[in-house]
């Protein structure tokens, strides 16, 4: 499915230009391959995306994504690098998020080229990538590496304890990503076993104790998806931990919901996701 993705066209847009670059990865790690949108005809200072992209750890390429970025990047008139992270189980953790982190850092190295504030820069995933993208903001704020202005979470998994759970909801994962699919992703990303107490927060954000002092989140999840619960608490403890906290569930949404473009709760999320961005980076939606 991913070779006959990469090997079809790509959306364009007059809009915006499409670039591929390639960012030095962390100490020997390999150079991290990502896909740049640059909205033309603009010269004011301007926000920035780093899309992570789906696939349970186990698939995916920015490819994907790239009908959203570019609408993305058109709408609200800014810079989105979506990065091509190693995957597992060829690469286990730290690899996918060590790349994701030397992305981030590229862009706050060209910001000045890519006439990108570096204050407003947001971090954004669906799925296993909402779940580098919650681990990337928390290991950003241990590290005082990189300032992060809005992470923005779609259906992330971000907790390897579903997979083993013996409760989940009889309504939930029932569609395209069950607990089966779960256990499979979070075992060919770990180097433990699902469930052990052995998970790092930065592999799966739910095991964060602390998660106060990170950026303003939207999070985004359909009520029929496998993550419902684990999104729903970590969105009710970001809250708690004093963090401004946007949370959305869909009624009768499955796991990739947004995939249906057509549908009207797809739309709904769309309209949602893009005005929760454009507001983060302070632009309005065209």
């Amino acid at each position: 499915m991913m070779a006959a993705l990469l090997a079809g066209p790509q959306p364009v847009s007059e809009a915006v230009e499409t670039r591929q670059v390639m960012i030095s990865g962390f100490g020997a790690a390999p150079d991290v391959r990502a896909l740049l949108y640059l909205p033309r005809h603009s010269e004011a200072l301007r926000g920035a995306v780093l899309h992570i992209h789906g696939g349970g750890y186990i698939s995916g390429a920015p490819e994907m994504a790239a009908a959203s970025n570019l609408a993305i990047a058109e709408a609200l008139g800014v810079v989105v690098l979506s990065v091509d992270y190693r995957l597992a189980p060829t690469t286990k953790y730290p690899g996918a998020v060590d790349d994701c982190h030397a992305a981030l850092g590229w862009l706050h190295r060209h910001s000045g080229e890519l006439t990108v504030d570096p204050q407003r820069i947001a971090v954004s995933g669906e799925s296993a990538g909402g779940g580098l993208t919650a681990a990337l903001a928390l290991m950003a704020r241990d590290q005082r590496s990189y300032p992060i202005a809005f992470q923005h979470l779609i259906y992330p998994m971000i907790d390897d304890r579903t997979a083993i759970d013996p409760d989940i909801s009889p309504f939930v994962g029932q569609f395209v990503w069950t607990q089966a699919s779960n256990l499979l992703g979070w075992t060919a990303l770990l180097d433990c076993p699902p469930g052990s107490d052995q998970v790092s927060h930065y592999a799966a954000a739910a095991r964060a104790d602390d998660l106060s002092g990170l950026p303003p989140t939207f999070i985004a999840c359909g009520a029929l998806d496998l993550f419902v619960d684990e999104n729903i608490d970590f969105a009710r403890r970001l809250i708690r931990s004093g963090v401004p906290t946007e949370l959305h569930v869909y009624p009768g949404a499955p796991h990739g919901f947004q995939f249906v473009k057509n549908s009207g709760v797809a739309q709904l999320a769309a309209r949602d996701s893009l005005l929760a961005l454009g507001k983060a980076l302070a632009v309005r939606a065209t």
